[in-house]
């Protein structure tokens, strides 16, 4: 099946609200879970934070992070403000406005640099994941996980019945573009590749996801 892109920003009050409305615990929780897994901590930064929900989770499992999120979207980051001011970690929680595809940090500027599901908004995911590359600090954790393109559309009316069966349309829809407008875990390896980040394991985390990722190193690491 062909990749059918999606628009890059959802800046609409209705797309950032549907977004933020739908029920994302399940795969967050499995996405802040690996994080802890790779070894994440320190400073992070999450490119494509949306609506704030993985920033606030990971500073309440991770007591000593600091959590920087960038979004291309105001609107989401309207949302993301507001979470973030009912949370007893706010003070460990920053928003800012950022492009994904040119972060205006200093090379190795983090100690965990973190994706969710924005890979699929991105015409050329290379740029992206070359900047995710360049501001982690050597020996850092980087996760970037995203849904993949199934093989056909009967593939993708099956999970969204499965995923999204008790969602409004609006967030059915979403999530039915979201599944064709995905890489391929082939494709994926091919950007990494590309973007430099040829040390990085892909995974196959579900029927739906999966990741780029590299573990951090302890001063016990060769």
């Amino acid at each position: 099946m062909e990749r059918v892109l999606e628009p890059e920003v959802m800046d609409t009050v209705e797309e950032a609200e549907s977004y933020d409305a739908m029920d994302h615990s399940a795969p967050n929780s499995a996405f802040v879970d690996r994080l802890v897994e790779l070894g994440a901590g320190g400073s992070v930064l999450d490119i494509g934070c949306g609506p704030g929900h993985v920033p606030l989770m990971l500073v309440a499992v991770l007591p000593e992070a600091e959590v920087l999120g960038v979004d291309l979207s105001k609107e989401m980051l309207r949302i993301a403000e507001e979470h973030r001011a009912a949370s007893a970690h706010a003070e460990r929680v920053r928003f800012q406005l950022g492009d994904a595809k040119g972060l205006e940090f200093p090379d190795g500027s983090f100690d965990t640099v973190c994706s969710n599901t924005i890979l699929h908004h991105i015409p050329d995911p290379v740029p992206f994941l070359r900047e995710a590359g360049r501001v982690l600090r050597p020996g850092g954790a980087l996760l970037i996980r995203d849904l993949f393109r199934p093989a056909d559309a009967a593939t993708v009316g099956a999970l969204v019945a499965e995923h999204a069966a008790g969602e409004a349309e609006r967030a059915r829809e979403l999530f039915r573009a979201s599944l064709c407008a995905a890489l391929t875990p082939e494709e994926l390896r091919a950007a990494a590749d590309a973007a430099g980040l040829e040390a990085a394991e892909i995974v196959v985390d579900s029927d739906r996801h999966i990741s780029l990722q590299i573990r951090a190193k302890t001063h016990g690491d060769g």
